[in-house]
């Protein structure tokens, strides 16, 4: 006897007559949809298991080559722990994860771009990470890596503006940093090009901000270098709510404040300026001299003193002088904006080593303190 084939109607043993091929035919199309359906749920699995494995795949690639939180052969090659030997990271503005992860593999300090860039993905504080240097440890976990970042415990500095240098100290400390002496000196011929606001009238002197900044030769051109001098310069008076009219003058008077004034007699100092300018007389300071004649005042001639010709001759011009004369320090902006009251109209420091300085309105006892001034500087041999 002859077996039905499963899901197949039998129709009986196969005919050899000339007629039989219709229904031979017919018989064998029955038998081939019966095999077409055995094998059809064997194929669904199969593809089924195809799709999820090739998903997790993806997904375990797209997460770093873990899998439910467990590592598994496609994971990026990681260091484990805080790492070795420190060494010194330069993240610049605009870095993203990826430019970091490219700089720490190449300084050995994480082992993949990838397990860096999954890290950096995965802590909420790696967004604020700040540019500049950062000291990193080498072969560090990319997590290790990514949370010593997001500290933020960042190396200032690189390039310090002093506070009361010139321009001119300034630039050389900037060629002395390894500036290009060419770059420096054309960027300070084009003051405008250094954001420069117009009420500087065109004197990039004070406007550039004494502070330390992230700047060096290799990171920050000369330009950009003098750019974030002045914009730290506006930023202060914006922040001091100083109005644009009045700006040039405070900027002129405290450079004045910081040549001439004793830390902790910056705001007596401004009075005297203030005073002295009411009374429409000349302002006497030797720092306005010897800053326009660009030497000691001990080596400037009593003729120098008294050419009325000079706008830096402050014993006989009256007003202030056309420019600064040095980069001021927020302190004695501040002193000028609230000079303590008092009728003083002359000062002398008494003693160079304490810095004690005396004020006076009255000429005679201006006279007393200097001959106060000239014993200690003979018997300390300033004389």
């Amino acid at each position: 006897m002859t077996e039905a084939l499963p899901g197949v109607d039998y129709q009986g043993p196969p005919r050899h007559a000339s007629g039989s091929r219709g229904r031979r035919g017919q018989h064998e199309v029955y038998r081939s949809r019966g095999s077409g359906r055995s094998a059809r749920p064997l194929i669904i699995a199969v593809v089924a298991v195809l799709v999820i494995v090739l998903g997790l795949g993806a997904w375990t690639i797209r997460n770093g080559g873990y899998l439910f939180g467990l590592r598994t052969p496609l994971a990026a090659a990681d260091y484990a722990g805080a790492g070795g030997d420190d060494v010194e990271v330069e993240v610049p503005e605009g870095a993203t994860g990826y430019s970091i992860g490219a700089e720490l593999v190449e300084l050995d300090v994480v082992a993949s771009s990838d397990a860096f860039v999954r890290a950096f993905n995965a802590n909420p504080d790696a967004a604020a990470i700040q540019p500049g240097t950062h000291v990193m440890r080498l072969q560090m976990s990319a997590a290790a890596a990514v949370e010593l970042l997001a500290s933020n415990d960042v190396v200032r500095g690189g390039l310090t503006v002093v506070e009361g240098y010139t321009v001119a100290q300034i630039q050389a400390s900037m060629v002395e940093q390894g500036w290009p002496e060419a770059d420096v000196n054309a960027a300070v011929a084009d003051p405008q090009a250094l954001g420069l606001p117009a009420e500087a009238g065109g004197h990039l002197e004070g406007w550039l901000a004494a502070s330390t900044y992230d700047a060096t030769p290799d990171t920050v051109s000369a330009v950009d270098a003098f750019r974030q001098m002045v914009a730290e310069t506006v930023s202060e008076l914006n922040d001091l709510g100083v109005p644009a009219e009045a700006r040039n003058d405070l900027i002129i008077k405290a450079s004045l404040v910081e040549r001439e004034a004793p830390d902790d007699y910056r705001g007596e100092v401004a009075r005297v300026i203030e005073n002295r300018l009411a009374a429409n007389e000349p302002l006497g300071l030797d720092a306005i001299d010897s800053y326009g004649r660009n030497k000691p005042s001990h080596q400037i001639t009593s003729e120098e003193f008294q050419d009325r010709s000079f706008p830096y001759a402050s014993r006989v011009v009256r007003g202030l002088p056309p420019t600064a004369i040095g980069a001021p320090s927020r302190a004695s902006v501040e002193a000028v904006l609230n000079p303590p009251e008092g009728p003083w109209r002359w000062y002398v420091t008494v003693n160079l080593d304490t810095q004690e300085t005396r004020f006076t309105d009255s000429y005679d006892e201006f006279l007393v303190f200097r001959a106060e001034y000239q014993t200690w500087a003979a018997a300390n041999g300033y004389g």
